[in-house]
């Protein structure tokens, strides 16, 4: 499942990726807010499956599970490509009975060779390991048993990913033994400063303000 919105020039990539996977277990849906650019274009030459849905990343993956046949699922962002060695990590995982109620992310790295980059991502696997928290951009693997016993993603306006990490627990997280790179672009340069906002809406939201209220306060 990849959620898009404006995304031809990162969806590429992804979907290329994921081709490693076998192609007779190989169903991708790409799931559109409402692209005003090639996206939809570039996912049916693919041989994407595109789902229309409404915007924001929580509706958009929730109508992509919705869509999706298959008994394990991978949510992945357009700007995420998978790395080396991801197709083993998911099917070691995923056919491993002792999994089936259980949910995986990727260890982070960014897209960029910076040393600010490189000490997000670790701060990001190391929440991820010991708080069981990883976020989008670390893409999800899950049963989807599992993942309809969860209740699935909500239609929130933000921290869609943390509020599934939070019901799926820390002690049904696993950290695979593979990255997912993800593009720094979010960051512009400034990560120190988008580092810190994002653990003032975390914290925010721990503390119980509501998901609209921090989509506010994130795009500003």
């Amino acid at each position: 499942m990849i959620p898009t919105l404006n995304e031809e020039a990162a969806l590429p990539r992804t979907l290329a990726a994921l081709a490693a996977w076998p192609e007779h277990a190989r169903e991708i849906v790409v799931v559109d807010g409402g692209s005003a650019d090639a996206t939809l274009t570039i996912a049916r030459a693919s041989g994407a499956v595109p789902v229309l849905a409404g915007p924001g990343r929580g509706t958009q993956l929730a109508a992509g599970a919705a869509r999706a046949s298959g008994d394990f699922l991978l949510f992945l962002h357009a700007d995420t490509v998978p790395g080396t060695g991801w197709e083993k990590a998911v099917a070691d995982f995923a056919g491993d009975p002792r999994k089936q109620r259980r949910a995986a992310s990727f260890r982070l790295r960014f897209d960029a060779d910076d040393w600010r980059a490189r000490v997000l991502a670790a701060a990001a696997n190391a929440r991820s390991h010991y708080l069981g928290l990883p976020y989008g951009d670390q893409g999800l693997v899950l049963s989807r048993p599992f993942y309809d016993a969860l209740g699935g993603y909500r239609a929130l306006s933000l921290m869609e990913d943390v509020d599934l990490a939070r019901r799926i627990g820390k002690r049904r997280m696993v950290l695979l033994d593979a990255e997912a790179v993800t593009s720094p672009r979010r960051y512009g340069g400034r990560y120190g400063l988008v580092a810190a906002r994002n653990a003032a809406l975390l914290t925010l939201y721990f503390l119980g303000v509501k998901p609209e209220r921090l989509a506010a306060l994130y795009s500003r």
